[in-house]
């Protein structure tokens, strides 16, 4: 079985690692989020990417979900000894050669598609890792403080101010000219399924679909979706203040439809919503609370399967 994933960072990570579990001989395709993707120290750093391949290489801090295992800070500290800023996004050591070496890579006239299958041949994450483009792609956030009306990077709003300042709006500054990275659209043109874990609908899956082509491309395939929210809330970090971004309640039912009929066919949602309904979009309920690798395998298990379910029913394909 082919198996393409859209995937942002910690959920999406967590989620793919299950359906290994769940499906190990199946060749499976990830389609990493690059909005997230900022520049520091000189360095091009991708924290989505690097999640999921640290994740499933077996390198992720498993507390906190990003960053390297048994991480140390000199680097950081030697930075902030100096006064040099920012601050407030934590690179580690382990973390900052990833991040040298990518750059000296594209500095090199490599694109970002081949310096990441480069990474992965140390790390081996038992996936295919695509970016979603080899083009620049970076959320900015419009915010109004005590500076005034102003755009900033995401990765600003999300780590340094915790979204505590509403998002007036969310932009992903130049998707609308990037084209698919290599193999992208090949990937899913092969897929015999279409999952998208539960990542941030807004920043994560939302930003990939904004690469002119994949969304087109996805909406022919057979696609489930797990609901990153869970009882009107997130089930981690602060989707909710990007939903509120963009006009769409915090809710299983109006996530589904802000994906809309014509692109999803299978929504998973937990059982705190289990009487969500969507017309046109077949909706199941089970645990969805990732607690443990069994408990990740079985929701990874139950999305694979109902895509497999409405695909034999002649669903989108």
């Amino acid at each position: 079985m082919k198996i393409v994933a859209l995937a942002g960072g910690i959920g999406g990570a967590r989620f793919l690692r299950g359906l290994l579990a769940a499906a190990p001989e199946a060749e499976i395709t990830v389609i990493g989020n690059t909005g997230d993707d900022i520049s520091l120290f000189g360095l091009r750093v991708c924290p989505d990417l690097d999640t999921v391949m640290y994740t499933l290489g077996g390198g992720i801090n498993e507390e906190q979900g990003w960053g390297r295992a048994e991480e140390t800070f000199t680097v950081k500290e030697e930075l902030a000894a100096y006064g040099v800023g920012p601050d407030w996004f934590g690179l580690g050591d382990r973390d900052f050669a990833t991040h040298i070496v990518r750059t000296q890579m594209l500095a090199a006239g490599y694109r970002l598609s081949a310096v990441t299958e480069a990474l992965c041949d140390r790390w081996q994450p038992g996936v295919r890792l695509l970016p979603m483009t080899d083009d620049q792609v970076e959320t900015h956030v419009v915010v109004e403080d005590e500076q005034g009306r102003r755009a900033i990077h995401f990765q600003e709003w999300w780590v340094r101010m915790r979204a505590s300042v509403p998002a007036l709006s969310i932009a992903a500054v130049g998707a609308a000219e990037s084209t698919p990275a290599p193999g992208v659209l090949a990937a899913i043109e092969a897929a015999d399924v279409v999952l998208f874990p539960p990542s941030n609908p807004v920043v994560s899956i939302g930003t990939i679909l904004a690469v002119p082509g994949i969304r087109d491309a996805v909406a022919t395939k057979t696609v489930v979706g797990v609901s990153p929210i869970v009882g009107g809330a997130p089930v981690r970090g602060m989707a909710d203040a990007c939903l509120a971004a963009i006009g769409v309640e915090t809710s299983a039912r109006a996530v589904a439809e802000h994906y809309g009929l014509g692109l999803l066919d299978g929504w998973l949602v937990d059982e705190a919503d289990a009487g969500v309904r969507v017309e046109g979009i077949d909706v199941r309920s089970r645990p969805l609370l990732m607690r443990d690798a069994e408990t990740t395998a079985a929701i990874a298990r139950a999305a694979l399967d109902l895509a497999v379910e409405l695909k034999r029913a002649g669903v989108a394909e």
